[in-house]
């Protein structure tokens, strides 16, 4: 029997009770799972709860986890404060239908904290913040087209939903109409004076939209002064800047990665951290830009000459009361300041742990953020004397490494104990620990030495003073 099969074989025996489950799940969900990323072999995971920094499957098994809700839960798992505003709101009723002041106080909080907030509309996730986003950058600018980057995700709408994954010219799923794509601009992310050459031949492109932190939350670095640099060459142009903060708002720093970086968008999309682990987004910017929405009582303005948008559960008082309570705690700064440690102390020792078995890769990351690259390139890593020779920004390498590993780096991290956010990589919270992470350590070791028993899998650096 293979190593793969024999993992297979004993992370299946210990979930019978998910087996279970995924069986009844198959024969009721469309695709067995409620997210593709859920899915997965042999078994999906159920959890049951949450706390702090670690979770439990309906098996009984413990993770650490660093996938915290998609990245949502920077305080961790049932926090009391939210868990408190949460009840106090469900006391209250779930959902009005109407407007209510926990909205108002949400939408203030953030307005504070978040530099270009000057004005503030509610959605119900990260997709719908970046679909509403476009809508508003055509409707200002009277143009279609938007420009994006090759490797950023920004959900999974029509307009989005092509070219955040490898091969980037491939289409993104099927059912989307042949002619979205001549609404959009795909190009590398780094490259300026490509930028300046687009939108110079490019007379109908409304916004230019982008992860701050790099392509999916910095799996794909990307330099700050790309990013002061896009904001000139879009004013110069007269083209809207929409920074996609659905991962870096509220985690980066207390006003994101806008705020961490200096840089002003004209629209900024937010959800995850936002809510506090419950459903939410929002889409803020310059009020010029958000007057769009304004209802003035003229018949033909309100019919013909403002942006439509409406949304049943927008702001709806459970999310706005966790959302006030997890940016209450955001804006003193120290919780960011606690994950961001964690991480650090993270990737150190995951990085030394490839170091010490010379296995060709390398871990990095912002803030409370993790990911780890292994070179599957023989000659690539053959010629590498150091984790340094092998660092890249090519989108390309960083998001197409095999999916075999992907998923084998998945299941043997999850067989020791350890979940992750998505590839090889994932978020910290202010809730993780020196032990969550020694603990984590030990898995990822166990992980990699599993995986390099396969050189088809993984591979070796030369040693300093052999390259060839």
């Amino acid at each position: 029997m293979s190593n793969s099969s024999a993992l297979s074989d004993a992370y299946a025996k210990k979930r019978p009770e998910s087996a279970s489950w995924y069986k009844r799940a198959r024969a009721v969900l469309a695709g067995g799972v409620g997210h593709d990323l859920r899915h997965f072999k042999p078994v999906p995971l159920y959890i049951e709860r949450g706390v702090g920094g670690r979770k439990w499957d309906v098996d009984g098994n413990e993770y650490i986890d660093f996938l915290l809700g998609n990245g949502a839960l920077l305080l961790g798992h049932a926090p009391a404060e939210i868990l408190a505003a949460i009840h106090d709101a469900t006391d209250r009723g779930t959902h009005f239908g109407n407007d209510h002041r926990l909205q108002i106080e949400w939408a203030e909080l953030v307005q504070k904290l978040v530099p270009s907030a000057e004005r503030v509309r509610f959605v119900n996730s990260g997709t719908e913040a970046t679909q509403l986003a476009i809508r508003l950058a055509r409707a200002f600018t009277g143009r279609t087209k938007i420009l994006r980057f090759e490797g950023h995700f920004h959900g999974w709408h029509d307009d989005v939903i092509h070219g955040f994954q490898p091969p980037f010219d491939a289409d993104g799923s099927l059912g989307v109409p042949m002619q979205v794509r001549d609404h959009q601009v795909a190009i590398p992310a780094g490259d300026l004076g490509l930028v300046e050459e687009v939108l110079s031949r490019e007379s109908d492109i409304a916004a230019a939209i982008i992860e701050p932190s790099g392509a999916s939350w910095g799996r794909v670095p990307l330099a700050p002064e790309f990013l002061r640099g896009l904001r000139e060459v879009a004013l110069r142009h007269q083209v809207l800047l929409i920074f996609d903060e659905v991962v870096t708002g509220f985690r980066f720093s207390p006003g994101g990665a806008q705020q961490l970086y200096g840089v002003l968008p004209d629209l900024s999309c937010f959800a995850k951290v936002l809510a506090g682990g419950m459903p939410g987004g929002a889409v803020v910017g310059r009020t010029a830009v958000m007057a769009l929405f304004d209802i003035t009582g003229n018949a033909h303005h309100d019919r013909h000459q403002r942006v439509t948008h409406q949304g049943t559960f927008n702001a709806a008082p459970l999310s706005a009361a966790a959302g006030i309570a997890v940016l209450k705690q955001v804006a003193g700064g120290k919780v960011i300041e606690r994950a961001n440690a964690m991480a650090e102390r993270l990737r150190d020792a995951w990085g030394k742990v490839l170091q010490r078995h010379n296995i060709a890769g390398y871990v990095y990351g912002l803030c409370s953020t993790f990911h780890v690259y292994f070179e599957t390139d023989a000659a690539r890593a053959r010629a590498a004397s150091s984790h340094q020779d092998l660092q890249t920004t090519d989108a390309g390498r960083l998001k197409g490494m095999p999916p075999e590993l992907i998923d084998q780096y998945q299941r043997l991290l999850r067989h020791h104990g350890v979940d992750v956010m998505s590839s090889t990589g994932g978020v910290l919270s202010a809730a993780h620990t020196e032990r969550d992470i020694d603990e984590a350590t030990t898995a990822f070791e166990r992980t990699v030495l599993s995986l390099l028993e396969d050189r088809s899998i993984l591979s070796l650096s030369s040693p300093a003073g052999t390259v060839e």
